[in-house]
């Protein structure tokens, strides 16, 4: 049946005779009833996971380094349609489609493996999720526990390379959290609910209700960054001494800050400028220093994943974290001071830094 058929069909909110969803089947055909909810996962990273040139460069780096059988390590989280389709040359449409619709709402179950979590995924007419009194016309539903709680996000979130080295540790630093032990899962924050229609009027008219918010704000989002991080100034005078104290809080209560890919980094530049005499500046990095088996540091994020053996040292602020930087800088008492600390979010899986970073937060302070 072509599709233009199935979605005059689906729009009409009749199920077709003897019909079934392909399997998989691309985010497109669900955002056909869907609306609201593909248009926010079409803002998310999930739907960018293949097509974000970050990743793209990085696999590009991994390819020439390792060879073409590095696809099937990091298509695992970025296009798990690919490998259920068998399509690592990326030749079918819904293989660029990332963490699509059709990938979560078949996951049934996550289990553990080795150090590594995996989803069971099973692609039939049957969509799970969160719902328990979900109806559709087009498929069966049924309701799922798993897409309740943080585990759901374990297979991508957390991973154990071959060497021994967690390299994606935003799962098991929330299982530690106080946010675990009070109950909060990922999708609190990550996936909270909005207002608004699982299903367009057009194919059925549903009351507006509570819906999960698939746009999925994390480390991309300068809103959610300034939810998670917050900075003060703190100034004063001691002599012909300038003392700054920076206090710096990881608000989330979940997980490390930076989380996630390996070598992201929270960076503060701090600028001290005396109206006479010249600017002063310090630069403090917030990250994990991951080494190879030679003890080597690994500046490219995808050798950590192939070659990564240690975490040399770790300066992230923990789960609600603050932390408290002081400085000392010679200015005599009668000159008077700007003091400006910025706040970047530094996504490096190259060595390509100010291409890289996003400046999401400022505080300053003048010193008559």
């Amino acid at each position: 049946m072509a599709l233009k058929a199935v979605c005059l069909l689906l729009a009409a909110g009749v199920a077709a005779p003897g019909w079934e969803l392909p399997r998989p089947a691309s985010a497109e055909l669900c955002g056909d009833c869907h609306r609201a909810i593909h248009e926010g996962w079409k803002r998310s990273a999930h739907a960018r996971a293949m097509t974000s040139r970050l990743f793209q460069d990085a696999l590009k780096m991994a390819e020439s380094d390792v060879g073409p059988s590095v696809r099937r390590i990091c298509f695992a989280c970025h296009s798990p349609m690919s490998l259920k389709l068998g399509d690592l040359e990326l030749r079918q449409k819904v293989s660029w489609e990332g963490v699509s619709c059709d990938y979560c709402h078949s996951v049934n179950a996550v289990r553990k493996q080795g150090a590594n979590f995996v989803a069971v995924v099973n692609y039939t007419d049957t969509k799970s999720g969160p719902s328990r009194d979900a109806v559709s016309t087009a498929h069966r539903t049924t309701y799922s526990e798993v897409h309740r709680n943080s585990e759901i996000c374990a297979p991508c979130h957390q991973y154990r390379n071959k060497l021994g080295l967690d390299v994606l540790t935003t799962y098991g630093e929330w299982l530690e959290s106080s946010a675990a032990k009070s109950g909060r899962q990922c999708q609190n924050c990550h996936m909270y609910q909005v207002r608004g229609k699982v299903v367009d009027p057009r194919v059925k008219r549903v009351k507006a209700t509570e819906i999960n918010l698939h746009e999925m704000p994390g480390a991309h989002s300068l809103a959610q960054l300034n939810k998670a991080v917050r900075a003060w100034l703190d100034v004063e005078r001691e002599d012909d001494q300038l003392i700054v104290k920076l206090r710096i809080a990881n608000r989330t209560g979940a997980h490390f800050v930076p989380t996630g890919s390996p070598l992201r980094q929270l960076i503060v530049e701090l600028k001290v400028n005396p109206y006479e005499g010249e600017t002063r500046f310090e630069t403090i990095r917030y990250r994990r220093v991951v080494a190879d088996r030679q003890g080597n540091e690994i500046r490219r994020e995808h050798i950590v994943f192939l070659r990564g053996a240690r975490v040399l040292s770790d300066t992230r602020l923990a789960p609600s974290e603050t932390r408290t930087e002081t400085f000392r800088f010679p200015i005599p008492r009668n000159v008077k001071v700007d003091v400006e600390a910025a706040l970047w979010y530094y996504y490096s899986p190259l060595e390509t830094a100010e291409a890289r970073k996003v400046k999401f937060h400022t505080v300053s302070k003048f010193i008559p």
